[in-house]
């Protein structure tokens, strides 16, 4: 039986990881469960799963969580040090890491370090500290295994295969909510509209960078790292019909592809058996109903975060850690409607020019650039994006 530990536990990720492990009592064991501040969630995930600890992100929450758990027999941590805390604990044999955005890097770093095997649904740690993370694996002898679906889809159609016959490696994106819509209307687009993804059920942040073609750049910088391809090699296709989940293309021509229907409880159980295969009972493909597949080269003039994505890849160093931060910055004044939907890639783009590339050999540079690239960004912000 694998013992897990699942780090983002009341997110998107998280919910559909529990439903998964329901459904597999006798392969998978919740060992803990961290969270945000949802706390009635967690609590009864905490009754549903009986983990041997819990950890909720606000020091002021811990004394709610242990009264309305205080019939059961579970340790409760807080913080960020209760998330590490959680990540290294000896009783875990795999950490499913489904934290949103830069925040999952400590505890996944942690993990790595106490040779836990990850299931990453956390692209950050990759974009932030691709370079560290990997080494650190390889050091632990532990292995990363691919969440989000792209990914996922990628290492199935390497496998069996040298990567010396990779010509490169294909990423589809669905192209999200605004992909054809009217340049002249982007300008009036708000979070209701970019939240109505039209495939995928995801978390507000990565709604939004599927919206802006974030969540595609940062998925490229990622798979750089998790299958050791140069940039050069990685190319984006728009796949609005999201069947097609990535695909690898090899020197001889041929073409290899991952096919399903858009439910991320599949790349999940993917992770958390691999490299066996379970029958959950998930939906079927049925390529007659779906009658047409449609591929398109992304706009990168329209959607220009496709293409900071790469141009920080190309730089290296700190720069990869000041497009995310800058994104998240952006994102989250979105969603709270401090600027407009276009203002995403305005502020991404002015916070790169402002930031000097410096060599990265521990977390601490990445966190020094990334505090840096928040600082920048919200000060923009707060000055109406003047330079």
């Amino acid at each position: 039986m694998k013992r897990i530990v699942l780090l983002g536990s009341t997110g998107s990720i998280g919910v559909n990881t529990l439903d998964v492990v329901s459904r597999f009592p006798e392969k998978f064991r919740v060992v803990g469960l961290t969270a945000g501040e949802n706390i009635e969630l967690l609590e009864k995930q905490i009754r549903r799963f009986r983990p041997k600890f819990a950890s909720i992100l606000r020091e002021e929450h811990v004394e709610r969580l242990k009264q309305r758990c205080r019939d059961i027999d579970v340790e409760i941590y807080a913080g960020v040090e209760g998330m590490i805390k959680a990540a290294a604990d000896d009783d875990a044999d795999m950490v499913v890491s489904a934290i949103v955005g830069a925040a999952g890097l400590i505890p996944t770093v942690a993990a790595i370090r106490a040779g836990k095997d990850i299931a990453l649904a956390n692209k950050e740690t990759m974009v932030m500290a691709g370079e560290i993370v990997t080494k650190e694996a390889e050091k632990k002898g532990i292995k990363i295994l691919p969440v989000d679906s792209e990914h996922s889809a990628i290492l199935q159609s390497l496998a069996g295969y040298k990567r010396d016959g990779v010509k490169r490696l294909i990423l589809t994106a669905s192209g999200g909510p605004f992909y054809d819509m009217p340049a002249s209307k982007s300008r009036w687009i708000k979070p209701r509209d970019a939240l109505r993804h039209p495939n995928w059920k995801m978390g507000r942040k990565i709604t939004i960078d599927s919206a802006t073609l974030m969540n595609k750049g940062l998925e490229v910088i990622e798979a750089r790292w998790l299958f050791d391809m140069p940039a050069e090699k990685i190319d984006v296709l728009i796949h609005p019909e999201s069947i097609v989940h990535s695909m690898v293309e090899y020197i001889d021509g041929s073409v290899i592809a991952q096919l399903g229907v858009p439910d991320m409880r599949i790349p999940i159980a993917y992770a958390l058996s691999y490299p066996e295969r379970l029958n959950g009972g998930f939906p079927s493909l049925d390529l007659a109903k779906v009658g047409s597949l449609t591929f398109k080269k992304p706009d990168t003039k329209r959607f220009p975060c496709l293409s900071y994505a790469y141009e920080a890849l190309r730089i290296g160093g700190t720069m990869p850690a000041v497009l995310n931060a800058a994104n998240e910055v952006a994102a989250r004044a979105f969603l709270r409607e401090e600027i407009g939907f276009l203002d995403i890639p305005k502020v991404i783009k002015m916070v790169m020019k402002g930031h000097t590339r410096q060599d990265i050999t521990t977390i601490e540079d990445v966190l020094l650039a990334d505090r840096w690239a928040r600082g920048h960004a919200e000060n923009l912000i707060k000055r109406g994006l003047k330079r």
